[in-house]
């Protein structure tokens, strides 16, 4: 018996509201290194991820505040923080 995929949430205005222009990192996912586990979706804080098994992650940057939990708990390190641009 195997646990059902119950999506806990959904990319929805994070609550902290849109992020302005003060993010300095981004994450950037590595889609031949993600194992499509779900964990960066799990413990994204703003639930800007947006995942389903089979489907590649989607992260929603007008949401994102760039804290870089995601990249931390990637299990493959499919995750960068990476500068965002202009900085």
């Amino acid at each position: 018996m195997g646990l059902a995929l119950v999506p806990v949430s959904r990319p929805a205005p994070g609550s902290g509201g849109i992020t302005g222009t003060w993010r300095t990192l981004r994450p950037v996912v590595d889609l031949n290194k993600c194992i499509d586990c779900g964990i960066c979706w799990l413990y994204c804080p703003e639930s800007v991820i947006d995942w389903e098994k089979g489907q590649k992650i989607k992260i929603d940057y007008t949401y994102c505040k760039g804290c870089g939990i995601c990249a931390h708990e990637c299990p493959t390190k499919a995750i960068e923080m990476v500068p965002e641009a202009g900085l």
